[in-house]
């Protein structure tokens, strides 16, 4: 039941995010951006607590003045997720991050002034165990690489990383992680591409400013994939023009459409056609919206017909395959026979039930299955 990924990953140096390991052989991290104002603390919480739900690893904020950094600092007392600071050219506002207990800076070393200044945000990040993320992106290149490349490009984004990295690397601070991020996808990938042979951190990757909820998710799963595919990317980050909570949940889907993670039901389901007895699109769409709670994974298919239907439902742990009458195969074997009538209720008592057993039998406490039958 259970697929491995043939994906041989990258070798990285691990950092550690707060008590998240990213890189090195740790599992590769989802992660958000909040979208409220940082001064508000009470919104920003609520919303971390609903990434944190969906199984968001870290979350970043946006930490663009000192009044927002003294929020910060009470955000992170209310909150279990280890939190980014997102830092542009003030190194004051690092330096007080880190009195606050940030889990990791968002800055670029270049982009922040004098030497004095670098030096004194890396000290800060060395005495608190800080690691840094450099972050370059295609919409805000540095003016001479502009100039030099005529137009964002592969080659102008990582030198652009290099300069960053090499100012880290005179401080001998290696606790560090690099973004390459571009709206165009080929550039994107052409940049990491470039980069992940030069350096021995681990890679953040993004298609920024991706689009939509629907658009920004293909582009961002063609991009991602082809990366994550050969084996680059260490920590991810889908940028969607939606609430935040859905970044989080496409990219679960990502990792787990490629198995390079297992999180929560991966639903298998079948387009429907003429051939279905029950309606197929209905199901699916009510059943995932009551599993969105469960981050235990377990393979579910749901297929309407009794073509597709066995071979498919044989393959996963809770299986249905829709025929007359409908068959409900549970481990590979065919179970029980099931109606169309309360159809959702007994495929959810079904499946919390397995994930209840799965918890059960591997000492897990079973906070996903309040309504599991027996």
């Amino acid at each position: 039941m259970e697929h491995k990924s043939l994906i041989v990953r990258r070798k990285s140096r691990q950092i550690m995010v707060g008590n998240v390991p990213v890189g090195g052989d740790a599992p590769i991290t989802v992660q958000s951006m909040t979208n409220t104002e940082t001064c508000d603390v009470a919104a920003t919480v609520a919303q971390i607590k609903a990434l944190e739900a969906v199984g968001a690893d870290i979350v970043r904020v946006s930490v663009p003045s000192m009044e927002a950094a003294e929020a910060f600092g009470k955000i992170k007392k209310l909150v279990n997720v280890p939190l980014v600071a997102d830092i542009h050219f003030d190194y004051k506002i690092a330096l007080r991050v880190a009195e606050l207990g940030v889990d990791c800076l968002r800055i670029n070393p270049g982009n922040i002034g004098s030497d004095e200044r670098v030096r004194a945000v890396v000290s800060a990040a060395r005495d608190n165990n800080i690691p840094i993320r450099i972050g370059v992106n295609a919409g805000s290149l540095e003016k001479d690489l502009q100039k030099k490349y005529g137009e964002p490009t592969p080659a102008a984004l990582v030198e652009s990383a290099l300069r960053h990295i090499d100012i880290l690397d005179k401080l001998d601070f290696q606790e560090f992680k690099v973004s390459l991020k571009a709206s165009e996808i080929f550039m994107t990938v052409a940049a990491y591409r470039l980069l992940a042979s030069q350096i021995e951190q681990p890679l953040h990757l993004g298609i920024t400013e991706a689009g939509g909820l629907r658009s920004g998710t293909v582009k961002s799963s063609i991009g991602l994939g082809m990366l994550l595919a050969d084996g680059i990317g260490d920590t991810i980050r889908i940028s969607l023009a939606a609430d935040p909570v859905e970044e989080i949940k496409v990219g679960f889907d990502i990792l787990k459409s490629l198995h390079l993670r297992s999180k929560g039901i991966n639903l298998i389901a079948c387009p429907s056609c003429s051939r279905q007895r029950f309606n197929v699109i209905s199901v699916v769409n009510e059943l995932e919206q009551r599993l969105e709670d469960v981050t235990e994974p377990l393979n579910v298919a749901v297929i309407g017909c009794v073509v597709n239907g066995p071979g498919e439902a044989r393959e996963v742990d809770v299986g249905l395959a829709g025929g007359e009458p409908n068959l409900l195969y549970i481990d590979g074997k065919p179970d029980h026979k099931i109606g169309n009538e309360g159809m959702v209720d007994e495929l959810e008592r079904v499946i919390r039930h397995r994930i209840k057993i799965k918890q059960e039998s591997s000492g897990a406490s079973c906070v996903a299955c309040p309504s599991a039958g027996k």
